[in-house]
């Protein structure tokens, strides 16, 4: 009797305990879901691809790598931004510092890992985000060649022709990396305290989209909410890319097991040529990436894609924002995984090569191929993206028999250029064998008594 009563003790002990644990986490749920995370720590899981992919080479911005001693040199520049800022618009500090103290909490909220150092001490947080904001500013409106932007002296070491030519490249290669992110409000608010035609926010906000449209040469007119800059330069890629079709079917077979290299497509009969892109059209580092592709009669439409060493870094931040971010989407991580199917030797990336879709900067063609690989790798294909649909689309009219015959034919002319006319003749014959077998086989279902 004493044992029952012992255990029900312990059961009652244990249900409030639980009921505790249980309202907390509910408590914790709902403060997550109501704010606007959007900048992530990528997960060791995510960063064994390319560990230094994800991490600044010259500047931080916002707190997960300031501090790190590799990138303690540019804060005197930051200062000296600050300084330049401040004085072109005969501007005290402390308007900033208002602005911002203003809406410090949604900064903080912006960051899903924001340690407790950071989450406590609200000043040190403030002067953090004036000083980095500021910096980002300045590198925008510098590249926008905005007219007060141009207070530096000659020989600046970062805002100057030789800062041009030796570091801005490497500070916007910082700007795009996951976790070196600033939330969008940091920008809003210093665009409305620099000039008083921007103090409704919807003024400002357009003001700094442009700018960093400007930033990404985008052609987009940058209006609407964006979460920071990252954000901005996926929405411009995607800008005009076909949408997915809500009512296509997923058909029982898993695409991910389906591989139509582009040379296989081509001796499909299927060409390539390269998307007219519209709106979509954006530059990374002078270079056009949009994901406008589509496949309609016969004929695949692809963007152009410059590859070179940025080129991983690019795409494995944006892969982990689409990873990390509830609601972000799927289209850049469909695109890796689309390029990987069809890129499986170096003849896939000679092929598109030869028709303007890639330009290829790395020191040699299997670089691509193992470029897309690392890329696709561990990556979750969406069944129902566009990527889907075409990859389906595709491989339906490959299966069409006519097709089939086409392929083996151009098969073997193929082989046949490459090594000897006898293994093409033997596959040309096994054609025309499969063709008769066919025909007879027809002729006995319409002929059954002959």
């Amino acid at each position: 009797m004493v044992s029952v009563l012992k255990a029900q003790k312990m059961d009652e002990e244990w249900v409030t305990e639980l009921n505790k644990k249980l309202k907390h986490l509910e408590n914790e749920i709902s403060t997550r879901v109501g704010t606007k995370r959007s900048i992530y720590k990528v997960p060791s899981r995510m960063t064994e691809k390319n560990k230094e992919a994800y991490v600044p080479q010259v500047v931080s911005f916002g707190p997960y790598h300031h501090g790190e001693e590799h990138l303690m040199p540019m804060e005197e520049h930051k200062h000296r931004a600050l300084f330049h800022f401040l004085k072109r618009r005969n501007m005290p500090l402390q308007t900033i510092v208002d602005n911002l103290t203003k809406v410090v909490q949604d900064l903080k909220d912006s960051y899903d890992s924001l340690g407790e150092v950071w989450q406590s001490d609200t000043g040190r947080f403030l002067r953090l985000m004036v000083l980095d904001g500021c910096f980002m500013l300045e590198v925008l409106c510098y590249y926008a060649e905005m007219s007060d932007s141009g207070n530096y002296a000659p020989k600046d070491p970062i805002f100057s022709a030789h800062g041009m030519l030796h570091v801005m490249n490497y500070i916007r290669r910082d700007m795009f990396l996951l976790e070196n992110q600033l939330p969008m409000l940091v920008l809003i608010e210093l665009a409305a305290a620099m000039n008083r035609r921007y103090t409704e926010k919807r003024v400002a906000r357009e003001f700094v989209n442009r700018l960093i449209f400007w930033f990404t040469k985008s052609i987009w007119s940058g209006t609407g909410e964006c979460l920071h800059l990252l954000d901005i330069f996926r929405k411009g890629m995607l800008w005009g890319s076909p949408k997915g079709r809500g009512e296509y079917i997923i058909h029982v077979y898993d695409d991910r097991k389906i591989t139509v290299s582009a040379m296989d497509l081509q001796e499909a009969g299927i060409r390539f040529e390269l998307s007219k892109c519209g709106l979509g059209e954006i530059l990374f580092k002078d270079r056009i990436v949009s994901l406008q592709i589509s496949f309609n009669d016969r004929v695949l439409h692809l963007p152009f894609l410059f590859v070179d060493d940025a080129t991983e870094t690019m795409f494995l931040n944006l892969i982990a924002f689409e990873r990390l971010h509830v609601g972000a989407g799927n289209e850049v991580t469909s695109y890796v995984y689309f390029m990987n199917a069809i890129i499986n030797s170096v003849e896939d990336v000679i092929l598109l090569q030869s028709h303007g879709i890639i330009h290829n900067a790395l020191e040699s063609n299997k670089a691509v191929v193992q470029l897309f690989n690392l890329l696709a790798k561990d990556i979750m294909f969406n069944p129902d993206s566009i990527m889907a649909s075409m990859l389906y689309d595709i491989n339906v009219y490959r299966t069409k028999r006519w097709v089939t015959y086409r392929a083996k034919f151009a098969h073997a002319y193929h082989l046949s250029t490459q090594w000897s006319p006898w293994g093409s003749w033997s596959i040309i014959f096994g054609i025309v064998l499969s063709i008769v077998q066919t025909a007879y086989t027809i002729y006995r279902y319409y002929h059954p008594n002959k």
